[in-house]
C-alpha cells in the first residue's frame, strides 16, 4: 500500500549520502549559518524539482508500451546504480550562489539547479515510472528521503560526513537500485 513511498524514500536517502546536493548543503550551511531558511530552501527546491522529474516518469507511462516502459525503467535502475559507485565531488569555486537573494531564495535556486540530471533526479523519473499510480507517493518519498539525507548535513555538517563510510554506503545504494532493476525485468 506504501511501497512507493518507503521505496522512494530509501532509495533516494542513501542515494543522497555523500551525492553533490548534500555537499552542497554542507556548504551553503558552512557559508550562511542559519539552518532554517536552508532546509526550508532544500526542502522547496526538491518539491519542485522531483515534481517535474515525476511527472515526467508518469508521462512516459502513458506514451510507452508496458515492454518497453518495463526495459528502460529495469536498465535505467541499473544504470542508477552504476552511477551509484561514482562518488559526487563538488569545488566551493565552481558553485556560484545568486547573488542579491535571501538565504532562501538562495538555496532554492542553488538547489534545485544542482539537482538537474543529478541521480536522485534521474531516480525520481524512474521511480515514477515504476509506481504510475502513486505519484504523490513517489514525489513524498523522494522528497522525504532528500530531508532524511540533507537536514542532518545543515545541522551538524562535517561531523556526521566526516564518520559515515560513504563507500558502503554508494554500495548499498547501488545494490538497491539493482535490485529494483532486476525486480523490474524480471517480475514486473
Amino acid at each position: 500500500m506504501l511501497d512507493a513511498l518507503l521505496v522512494s524514500s530509501s532509495a533516494v536517502a542513501l542515494a543522497e549520502m555523500g551525492d553533490k546536493t548534500q555537499l552542497l548543503a554542507l556548504m551553503l550551511a558552512a557559508r550562511y549559518r542559519k539552518p532554517l531558511p536552508i532546509v526550508a530552501g532544500i526542502f522547496l527546491a526538491t518539491v519542485l524539482n522531483h515534481a517535474m522529474a515525476a511527472s515526467l516518469g508518469a508521462w512516459l507511462t502513458h506514451h510507452l508500451g508496458p515492454d518497453a516502459l518495463r526495459w528502460i525503467v529495469g536498465l535505467s535502475f541499473l544504470a542508477v546504480a552504476g552511477w551509484m559507485l561514482v562518488p559526487d565531488k563538488v569545488d566551493e569555486d565552481e558553485v556560484k550562489l545568486p547573488s542579491g537573494l535571501g538565504v532562501l531564495a538562495a538555496t532554492t535556486v542553488a538547489f534545485f539547479i544542482a539537482e538537474m540530471g543529478d541521480k536522485t533526479q534521474i531516480a525520481t523519473v524512474v521511480l515514477a515510472a515504476r509506481y504510475p499510480l502513486d505519484f504523490l507517493q513517489v514525489v513524498c518519498g523522494t522528497t522525504l528521503g532528500m530531508m532524511i539525507a540533507n537536514v542532518p548535513a545543515v545541522f551538524v555538517g562535517d561531523r556526521l560526513t566526516a564518520r559515515l563510510p560513504m563507500d558502503w554506503i554508494h554500495r548499498g545504494s547501488a545494490l538497491l537500485f539493482a535490485l529494483m532493476g532486476l525486480g523490474t525485468l524480471l517480475f514486473a
